[in-house]
């Protein structure tokens, strides 16, 4: 049976590999598919792409994988990206087109959805399908994350959405056929020059790509209390993560920060110190497999989602758990 409607992943690279959002996203829409018969066409542009990521793409869930390789685009530069990713949209006229809400996403896909006249909800948090319209639900944050909003997008083609990393699991049990197509980059001058990628040398563990994060917040009190964070996160070789209240104090750099304005994680466990867990940081850790909170109020938001809760002072309780596993 044919395809009635058709779903691109914007996929992204980071070197010869497929960052891991592009695997999450496939995964989605394969599930999303399966409610309207719609085929998953991963878009994947870079340079010498490595065979074994591109063949998992079919086990997350697609069922067509376009590569577009060229020297041109090792370096992420948007004009280079954006001329073949609006090419391969125009000729395919998708019915939805998802990209992660990565630096490279928030970058890119707005420039893409003029270039394209379509409408885009930035930073969703969940996907869906609408019973009866078959149109796509894209919910996100609003209001500064006081609420939840659900957005459709009834007349403009392709739906586009970009979506935070860490939201959606990998699921790798459809192992479809691969089906590899090769697309020509389209070559042309660009206004932006990409002279070099500099990593953040201040995390030792990736927050993003960590099985366990140790965050600390408010409750902390000040910059030095963070030492007790960072002891818990050396001895259970975890990265530190920080609520916004935490950054903006000065406590932390930026490059901690868990939440709607930070990054969002997915770890097998994630131990909350003295945050409340206001719905903007639940937006960014509530998909870990286990959630572990430590505050002294009985009544804050974190203790809604934990898996396990411990009342107490943190300042007693911390350097207990660091003992514990020496």
């Amino acid at each position: 049976m044919g395809f009635e409607k058709k779903i691109v992943i914007i996929g992204e690279t980071r070197g010869c590999k497929i960052h891991h959002v592009t695997y999450e996203l496939t995964s989605k829409a394969a599930e999303l598919a399966g409610k309207i018969n719609a085929e998953v066409v991963t878009l994947v542009c870079g340079h010498e792409i490595e065979k074994g990521d591109l063949e998992r793409l079919f086990k997350t869930g697609a069922h067509r994988a376009v590569v577009v390789d060229s020297p041109e685009l090792v370096l992420v530069n948007d004009d280079h990206y954006l001329r073949d990713i609006a090419d391969f949209i125009k000729s395919e006229k998708p019915d939805m087109a998802l990209a992660g809400a990565t630096p490279f996403g928030r970058a890119l896909v707005p420039k893409l959805a003029i270039t394209i006249d379509a409408g885009l909800t930035a930073d969703c948090t969940e996907l869906g399908i609408e019973e009866g319209t078959g149109l796509l639900l894209q919910t996100r944050p609003a209001f500064g994350g006081n609420l939840m909003a659900t957005i459709k997008t009834p007349e403009k083609r392709p739906q586009m959405s970009t979506v935070r990393p860490k939201v959606f699991k990998i699921n790798e049990t459809y192992g479809n056929p691969v089906n590899i197509v090769k697309k020509d980059h389209i070559p042309g001058k660009s206004r932006i020059k990409m002279l070099q990628t500099v990593k953040d040398l201040e995390q030792v563990i990736n927050i993003a790509e960590a099985d366990i994060i140790v965050s600390g917040g408010r409750g902390l009190g000040s910059k030095e209390n963070f030492a007790l964070i960072f002891e818990l996160a050396s001895k259970l070789n975890a990265a530190v993560g920080a609520s916004r209240a935490a950054v903006d104090a000065g406590w932390i750099a930026y490059s901690h920060q868990v939440g709607q304005t930070g990054t969002t994680v997915s770890p097998k466990l994630y131990i909350a110190v003295g945050i409340s867990g206001m719905i903007q940081h639940q937006v960014g850790m509530k998909s870990a497999d286990c959630i572990v909170a430590i505050n002294k109020d009985p009544d804050a938001p974190i203790f809604n989602i934990a898996d396990f809760g411990i009342v107490g002072d943190l300042f007693d309780i911390v350097p207990k758990l660091s003992k514990i596993m020496e």
